[in-house]
C-alpha cells in the first residue's frame, strides 16, 4: 500500500476503487451516494467523508482497515489502525432479545387488552431512563423487548388505534436509539420503517415528524445525506403551518428537525446551510418555555448549544467548536447522554489538532457521566485508539487503560 502514502482521502479512495475495477457511479451507488458526490470527494472539492461513510466505503472496497482510506487531510494518520470490525458494529447483550421482539409476528393475541395510559407512562419512563442513566443501553435494553411487544399489541387491540400507533412510533424511535452501532443495518432499517408505518396509521403531524426524524438518522448513518436532508425538510414543512397555534411538543419537534438538518449539512460540507439551519433551531428554542426539553429528542436551548459545538467540529472549525463548548455549563444539560456527547465532541476538537492528551482527558470525563455514550460512539473509539497509537509515553498507560474500558484491541 505504499502508493497510498502522502495522498489525500479522496485520492486513496480513487486508487482503491480503480484497483478493484469499480466505476465511480458503481461505488457511489453501493454506498448510497451519487457519482458527483464521489467525484467531489476524489478531487478534493468536498470535505473527506466522516467515519460512518468511510466504514461503508471500506466494506464495499473489501478493506479490513478503515485507516487505509484516511489520507493527509484527515486526523487519523498513516500509522493508525482502525479495524473495520471494531467500528461497524459494537455488540450489546440486549440486542438478541430486542431483535426477537421486532421479528415476532404476533399472529395470535394471547393476552387481555392493555391500558394505553399505563403503556404511555411506561414509554415515558423508558425515555427518562435513556437520558438519565449512565448505562442507558443496558438499562433500557432490559425493559424494551416487553415494552415493544405490549405496545405492538395495543396498536392492534385498542379502540383508539391512532393514539396507540402514535405511541408505537415513539417506541420504535427508542428501539432505533438502542440498536444504532450495535445491530445489523437491516434490523435498524426495519425498525425505522415500522416507525413510519405506525405514524402513518396514527395520521398525526407530531408522530409523522418524529418518525421522519428517526428514519433520517438511519439514512444519515448509512451515508445517504441527501435523502436524510430531504426527509427532515419535508417533515418540517408538515409542522410549519401549525407552529403558531401548535403545542410546545410540536414546536420542539420542528426545532429538532432543524438541528438534524444542520448536522447533516455540516457532515456534507455545506457550511452555509448548516449555519442557517442552526439559526432557525436556535430561534425555535428561544420561543419554548424556560427549561423545556423534548422528552426524547431533548430539543431545547442546551441541546442547541451542544449542536453548535458538533456542527463546527464537523466543519473542521476546531477553534470555533472549542469556544462554543467553553460557553456551556454541562449541568444545564438534563440528559446524561447529551452531556457526555458534549464531552466527546469537545474531545473530537482536540483530536482534530492531534492533541491526544487533551482528547483523552475529555473522554475520561465523559465516561462516568454516561458510559454508553462513549462506549458506543465510533468517534470516541477512534480517539481512544489514536491516543494509544500516537499519544506517546506520557499518556500510554492511561490510554491503554481507557481503551480496555471500551473493549478495544490494544
Amino acid at each position: 500500500m505504499d502508493d497510498l502514502v502522502g495522498r489525500r482521502t479522496g485520492e486513496r479512495i480513487q486508487v482503491l476503487r480503480e484497483r478493484k475495477g469499480l466505476t465511480r457511479p458503481t461505488l457511489a451507488g453501493l454506498v448510497g451516494k451519487s457519482a458527483s458526490w464521489l467525484k467531489g470527494i476524489e478531487t478534493g472539492r468536498r470535505l473527506p467523508p466522516r467515519l460512518p461513510t468511510l466504514v461503508r466505503l471500506a466494506e464495499v472496497l473489501g478493506i479490513g482497515d478503515v485507516a487505509l482510506l484516511a489520507g493527509t487531510d484527515m486526523d487519523i494518520g498513516d500509522a493508525a489502525s482502525i479495524p473495520l470490525a471494531s467500528f461497524s458494529r459494537i455488540p450489546h447483550a440486549a440486542i438478541p432479545a430486542i431483535r426477537d421482539a421486532v421479528r415476532d409476528p404476533m399472529l395470535t393475541v394471547t393476552r387481555s387488552q392493555l391500558d394505553l395510559q399505563t403503556l404511555t407512562s411506561r414509554v415515558s419512563q423508558a425515555w427518562r431512563l435513556w437520558h438519565g442513566s449512565p448505562t442507558h443501553r443496558t438499562d433500557v435494553g432490559r425493559v424494551l423487548p416487553a415494552l415493544l411487544r405490549d405496545v405492538r399489541l395495543a396498536a392492534r387491540q385498542d379502540h383508539d388505534r391512532r393514539a396507540a400507533n402514535a405511541l408505537l412510533s415513539d417506541v420504535y424511535a427508542l428501539v432505533q436509539h438502542e440498536l444504532v452501532w450495535a445491530a445489523e443495518p437491516e434490523l435498524i432499517w426495519v425498525v425505522a420503517d415500522r416507525g413510519v408505518a405506525a405514524a402513518h396509521t396514527a395520521d398525526r403531524p407530531i408522530p409523522l415528524a418524529g418518525a421522519a426524524w428517526t428514519l433520517a438518522i438511519v439514512q444519515r448513518s448509512m451515508g445517504d445525506l441527501d435523502g436524510a436532508l430531504h426527509l427532515v425538510n419535508e417533515a418540517a414543512g408538515i409542522l410549519r403551518p401549525r407552529l403558531e397555534d401548535g403545542p410546545t411538543e410540536l414546536q420542539a419537534m420542528y426545532g429538532a428537525l432543524h438541528l438534524h438538518a444542520a448536522t447533516t449539512s455540516a457532515r456534507d460540507g455545506r457550511e452555509g446551510d448548516a449555519l442557517r439551519y442552526l439559526d432557525e433551531a436556535r430561534a425555535t428554542a428561544d420561543r419554548l418555555p424556560t427549561g423545556y426539553h423534548h422528552p426524547w429528542t431533548q430539543f431545547g436551548v442546551s441541546n442547541v448549544a451542544v449542536h453548535e459545538v458538533s456542527v463546527r467540529a464537523d466543519l473542521a472549525k476546531t477553534s470555533a467548536a472549542r469556544e462554543e463548548a467553553q460557553r456551556i455549563d454541562p449541568d444545564s444539560i438534563p440528559s446524561r447522554e447529551r452531556r457526555a456527547r458534549l464531552m466527546v465532541e469537545t474531545a473530537r476538537t482536540y483530536h482534530q489538532r492531534r492533541d491526544y492528551s487533551a482528547a483523552l482527558d475529555w473522554l475520561e470525563r465523559a465516561y462516568p457521566v454516561c458510559n454508553d455514550s462513549v462506549h458506543y460512539s465510533p468517534q470516541a473509539r477512534q480517539i481512544a485508539s489514536d491516543a494509544v497509537d500516537h499519544g506517546g509515553p506520557m499518556i500510554d498507560r492511561r490510554a491503554r487503560t481507557f481503551a480496555h474500558l471500551l473493549d478495544l484491541p490494544v
